[in-house]
């Protein structure tokens, strides 16, 4: 009996060792919790360079860098072969966006459910295959009435690649990395913006828009090079994402096409933040659109002698933009702010230097018109980096490339409509008068955003996720 009454008090001394060892090794986890939360700078550059070696998106991230440097040039050397050399009306000009947005029209929804349903990596390598054929037949054309049907064609292929690029990203990269994902995208989209026009308005200089053209068509053949190089048995199993996720592949390629698109606008319209932050774009791209493709006709009036003069404003647009992108990925603050605050303020931005390209004097300086285009990118790379990330974010990746087909489907539909409009106005009223409107309205939309954001977008920063799970 004495023994049996002694161990009740060993016992329990025993477990309350055990608790007071238990207690302390959890205040040691919790102090290098908290030591860890005070330096999120650096490790989270470090998820974002991590990033670059995954053996899917780090590819296509290459890839997608090649064609969209490309890109620049071809863009750059359109604008002047239409502006300058063939000498086009405003109303041709505006032509332009819309041959290739009705093809977004027409095919982006059904481009969204191929994304989810085939290989989406060999639907990228036939887009680039096509589209550098097709960017060589563009070299031959004599006039605009020749060039309008292969951009829209060119146009059609790009329908498909985007949705299945997004598409490929959410399904190959963790939600807590989606954000550096698309920063990392934007990141070379703008940094793009900078060397694109930049060289080729110095290969204007000595040569013909045509070759500017060519290195498009290079361009592409090189990123369909690169995406030859992933493997073509890429899943989300062998990538280490949930079995579920597999099982969902494979059940989107037994379901009818028709029902696949329903189910994507049904999803949109029964999801409110998607809603909201696609007629919040909607909105904004009516006004920015009807005029963004006669901004080569607003420097033929500010800088009629300089061919080159729309080169820079598009390379300090890139510069501050890539700059917004960095930051997305490095400074803890600005991946905390909740989308009212980024889209708010980025078309806070777009729209004070749309304004103020209205104000400019004939022969502007230069210093006026990079200050200028500094504060477009900023609005720009802010506005695409958090939308895309929305996107992606508040949709699961079953349905993203159905919901990014849709995006396409609404902004190709502002796209036809708005810039014959833009070019009806300009004509009518002028450039000055319609670039302040149109300025004036997207800083008013912005100031909408802050006031009303946070009931449109309840968004919470890729750390709240993190915490959350």
């Amino acid at each position: 009996m004495r023994g049996r009454r002694n161990e009740k008090p060993n016992r329990t001394e025993k477990a309350e060792r055990n608790e007071r060892t238990e207690a302390a090794e959890k205040d040691k986890i919790a102090a290098g919790a908290s030591e860890t939360a005070g330096k999120t700078v650096r490790p989270e550059w470090k998820k974002s360079s991590s990033l670059l070696r995954h053996p899917v998106f780090g590819r296509t991230f290459s890839a997608y860098s090649i064609s969209v440097f490309g890109d620049w040039f071809d863009i750059i050397a359109i604008q002047v072969l239409i502006g300058y050399r063939w000498q086009a009306s405003p109303l041709e000009i505006a032509l332009v966006p819309v041959c290739m947005a009705v093809p977004g029209i027409l095919l982006g929804s059904a481009a969204g459910a191929a994304a989810d349903r085939v290989n989406r990596l060999k639907l990228m390598r036939v887009c680039d295959l096509l589209t550098a054929l097709t960017t060589v037949a563009i070299l031959l054309v004599p006039g605009i009435g020749w060039l309008l049907p292969l951009l829209a064609l060119r146009a059609a292929l790009g329908v498909f690649n985007m949705p299945a690029q997004q598409a490929l990203t959410r399904r190959v990269v963790s939600e807590e990395q989606l954000l550096d994902a698309s920063s990392l995208n934007g990141l070379v989209s703008q940094l793009s913006r900078i060397a694109g026009p930049l060289l080729g308005a110095s290969l204007l200089s000595v040569l013909s828009p045509q070759a500017c053209i060519l290195v498009n068509a290079v361009a592409r053949l090189v990123s369909y090079g690169i995406l030859r190089t992933v493997s073509k048995d890429v899943d989300a199993e062998r990538l280490g994402k949930l079995k579920g996720e597999a099982e969902s592949g494979a059940k989107a390629k037994r379901t009818p096409f028709s029902v696949m698109l329903r189910e994507g606008w049904i999803f949109v319209r029964r999801t409110p933040i998607l809603m909201n932050l696609l007629l919040f774009a909607l909105v904004g791209m009516i006004v920015i659109q009807a005029i963004d493709f006669q901004f080569i006709s607003l420097f033929r009036e500010i800088a009629p002698d300089s061919e080159t003069a729309i080169g820079w404003l598009l390379a300090a647009s890139g510069a501050s933009a890539a700059g917004v992108a960095v930051a997305n990925m490095r400074f803890r603050p600005l991946r905390q702010a909740e989308y009212a605050l980024k889209l708010g303020l980025s078309y806070g931005l777009l729209g004070l230097s749309i304004l103020l390209l209205a104000l400019l004097p004939v022969g502007a300086s230069g210093i006026l018109i990079i200050g200028i285009g500094l504060l477009l990118g900023a609005g720009n790379g802010l506005f695409l980096v958090t939308f895309n990330y929305a996107l992606q974010r508040e949709t699961p990746s079953g349905m993203t490339g159905r919901v990014f087909g849709i995006q396409n489907t609404a902004l190709s539909a502002v796209m036809v409509a708005a810039p014959p409009l833009g070019g009806v106005l300009i004509e009518r009223f002028g450039l000055s008068a319609v670039f302040a409107g149109a300025g004036l309205t997207v800083l008013l939309l912005g100031a909408a955003g802050f006031a009303f954001g946070r009931l449109w977008w309840p968004g919470a920063s890729i750390e709240a996720v993190d915490v959350q799970k």
